[in-house]
């Protein structure tokens, strides 16, 4: 499927703007919500708001689909999954596979590059298809926000009696000096080789910095991590992050915390680490430090938007101070994960259509693609001792599951947590193969307060992983697992 857009579609008075007033009125603007920016917070909005009924435009300069289907988690997990097949073909002589050379089997990065743009075209041309099903208009430009109920785009100007914001993200930098002669990339770059470098260096140890780091490694290149903090994946528990810093250590990864970067040269990346300068060298760089809102055709200061520290402020129903306009996704800086946007976004547009609803960010899970991954939504074994004082802690190793040694993948946990007066879970942590896959049940659970007793009293398939999540719900409410 082609990842085109269509021109613009939009002109004042052409999409039937009526619909959504009261009593039958004919509306004096163009159209009942204009989304501004078509990631997975903004194309989400547009479609759930045309399904309620309302007359909606949608603007995006590029390509639908945002930094995530485009730039950042799709095509990140395609490449994860060449990692994968390179490693099952390099294992496969452990499960009976003869006449295969493991110790030759290495990525066609050209090929790689071409299937990971084959499935992000796809589902880029399934999102256009999506937004012009549901009748929506879209608006190809970049669209600056005159006032709140006017937007510029494509050489034309189109109104609503609402705005919804959804500009993104993009890649934050460090302000340190940069020898021109190194080549200093970032995610966006990165996903674009069509070669690997021997030896890269990456600065910065959260969910990007690390996920670009096992795929390196896993790949043949010599990776080096440079992590400011005591700690890589510090929103991870501790004790899982124990156990993947030891994994990526014994893959051969250079992990260097507590470290400040002071200067990235011709040759590598120098830091501070105990008082001494150390230097790390590398052909290439990746500056993976977090992103920042990108507030691209919106001037808050003219505007009267407030902001916090770069991002656009909102409340628990995506209000932002002007009344008529929403912030949704990354540009409100409270969740970067496209799983949080595209929910804010159908959030606003209840707000929007009469109904009230609210963010709840205490349960939002978040997932990181290493093999095996990691899956958590809560708090950590620190921050519910910080909030609750006595907790309950259930555990169950992965090597005493029957479906993981089936796989030959038996490295890893799983932990949950509940406050000790009510027994309300209020954390689930995995990292074990299908993480990501099985943590919405924990999600599902706690949104439904649901206890250990309830999940462990519910049959969970045999054999699967997901049995896992089954026996740490026994270790919490009974104390001990059936199995270990």
């Amino acid at each position: 499927a082609s990842g085109s857009q269509p021109d613009t579609e939009a002109g004042a008075g052409t999409s039937g703007a009526a619909g959504g007033t009261a009593g039958g009125e004919e509306s004096s603007f163009d159209y009942d919500i204009i989304v501004v920016g078509g990631g997975p917070g903004g194309y989400v909005a547009a479609i759930k708001a045309a399904q309620l009924g309302k007359s909606v435009a949608i603007v995006e300069k590029e390509r639908f689909g945002g930094t995530c289907l485009n730039v950042g988690c799709i095509p990140t997990k395609a490449l994860l999954r060449s990692a994968e097949a390179l490693k099952e073909v390099r294992e496969s002589a452990d499960f009976g596979v003869v006449g295969v050379d493991g110790l030759q089997a290495r990525l066609d990065m050209t090929f790689v590059q071409k299937r990971k743009q084959g499935v992000v075209n796809q589902l880029v041309g399934g999102v256009n298809g999506l937004l012009r099903g549901n009748g929506v208009t879209i608006v190809s430009g970049e669209g600056v926000v005159k006032d709140a109920h006017t937007v510029e785009a494509a050489g034309k100007i189109i109104t609503a009696a609402s705005l919804i914001l959804a500009t993104g993200s993009v890649a934050k930098h460090l302000p340190i000096p940069v020898d021109p002669a190194m080549e200093v990339l970032t995610s966006t770059e990165l996903l674009q080789l069509d070669s690997l470098p021997e030896s890269m260096v990456v600065i910065g140890g959260g969910v990007i910095g690390i996920e670009f780091a096992y795929f390196l490694a896993s790949v043949g290149t010599r990776v080096t991590v440079v992590e400011f903090l005591d700690r890589i994946l510090p929103m991870v528990d501790e004790e899982i992050t124990q156990q993947v810093e030891k994994q990526l250590r014994d893959m051969g990864i250079e992990i260097h915390t507590s470290a400040k970067v002071t200067e990235i040269t011709a040759c590598g990346v120098c830091f501070e680490k105990n008082g001494k300068t150390c230097c790390a060298e590398a052909d290439k760089v990746l500056m993976a430090v977090g992103r920042g809102p990108r507030l691209d055709g919106i001037d808050c200061e003219a505007l009267g938007l407030k902001t916090e520290r770069g991002a656009i402020v909102t409340d628990e129903t995506m209000r932002t101070s002007i009344d008529g306009v929403y912030a949704i996704g990354d540009v409100n800086g409270k969740a970067m994960l496209a799983h949080v946007a595209s929910m804010e976004g159908i959030v606003a547009v209840e707000n929007i259509c009469g109904h009230s609803s609210v963010m709840d960010y205490s349960q939002v899970p978040s997932a990181i693609y290493l093999q095996p991954e990691i899956a958590c939504v809560g708090l950590t074994e620190k921050q519910a001792k910080e909030k609750y004082g006595e907790i309950k802690v259930g555990r169950f190793p992965l090597m005493a599951n029957g479906k993981a040694k089936v796989a030959g993948e038996e490295r890893g946990m799983v932990k949950v947590i509940s406050e000790a007066k009510y027994g309300e879970i209020v954390g689930v942590h995995l990292y074990c193969i299908h993480a990501t896959d099985m943590i919405a049940e924990a999600v599902v659970a706690m949104k439904l307060e649901a206890t250990a007793e309830e999940i462990a009293a519910s049959i969970h398939p045999h054999p699967t992983v997901s049995e896992v999540m089954h026996e740490a719900m026994h270790a919490l409410a009974d104390g001990r697992a059936i199995h270990f």
